[in-house]
């Protein structure tokens, strides 16, 4: 079974090790300890900026029919046996476990864990990162699993959106400026994102729903125009669906009056 130390806490290259130094004892268990699910950041990926800290919680449901005694988890990027990258309370820490809609052998075990851009994140850990958790029983079953679920670690997006002219006659052309941009964990910036589709889309004033004009690449530093043509009173943006490794943005909205 894992054995854990007796240090408080452990993270960064010490959380690296404790890792690879238990690599061979990867997937192991006793007894009728399951993991039932694992849920990071309530399903969605979590996309972090280029200088802020993100927090986001990682839940483990697990069960065992005398009852969980603890659980412990954190999630990594790469390789179990080779991690490039890490975070979590760590190995000496566990989670905080309650029962699961009042069962007393399901417990639902949650941690929040803080990824830092200045400290833990390079451009090249965006995308697929794993769980792994480790759970005791109360009457000493366990279970450990170095690859319990995976989630996606994304660098944000951002957009803008200019209209011009405004105002504008009706049935004239209209032109709208932008640029798209991502976090750049190796610099701690943000730079231009180019050779993505982004939608133009317009929300005619009373509406509430958005709809796609058409859709236009970024170019050189992120930069976006398109045009159309202005038939009612409205706002206007761009709108990036994003990717596997760069989150989702849209732009602010301009209003354009049409006379």
């Amino acid at each position: 079974m894992f054995i854990r130390s007796a240090a408080v806490t452990l993270s960064g290259a010490l959380v690296l090790s404790a890792l690879a130094a238990t690599a061979a004892e990867a997937d192991a268990g006793q007894g009728d300890t399951t993991i039932v699910g694992v849920v990071v950041n309530g399903g969605k990926a979590v996309v972090v900026g280029a200088t802020a800290k993100k927090t986001f919680k990682l839940s483990i449901t697990t069960s065992d029919d005398s009852g969980i005694k603890d659980a412990y988890g954190w999630v990594y990027h790469g390789s179990f046996d080779l991690p490039d990258g890490s975070a979590g309370p760590g190995s000496d820490t566990p989670l905080a476990c309650t029962p699961a809609s009042g069962s007393a052998t399901t417990v639902t075990c949650v941690a929040d864990i803080t990824v830092d851009p200045n400290a833990d994140l390079i451009n090249a850990h965006a995308g697929t990162w794993h769980v792994w958790t480790s759970v005791d029983a109360n009457d000493s079953d366990y279970v450990n699993l170095d690859d319990a679920s995976t989630f996606t670690m994304k660098r944000a997006a951002t957009l803008t959106a200019d209209a011009s002219p405004e105002p504008v006659a009706k049935g004239k052309t209209l032109t709208v400026k932008g640029t798209l941009k991502r976090a750049n964990w190796d610099n701690l910036t943000t730079g231009g994102y180019a050779g993505q589709k982004v939608r133009l889309q317009f929300r005619k004033a009373g509406t509430a729903t958005f709809t796609t004009v058409k859709t236009v690449t970024s170019g050189t530093g992120g930069a976006l125009k398109a045009t159309a043509k202005a038939t009612a009173d409205g706002y206007w943006r761009f709108s990036y669906a994003g990717n596997g490794t760069t989150g989702a943005a849209d732009a602010l909205v301009d209003y354009v009056d049409v006379r």
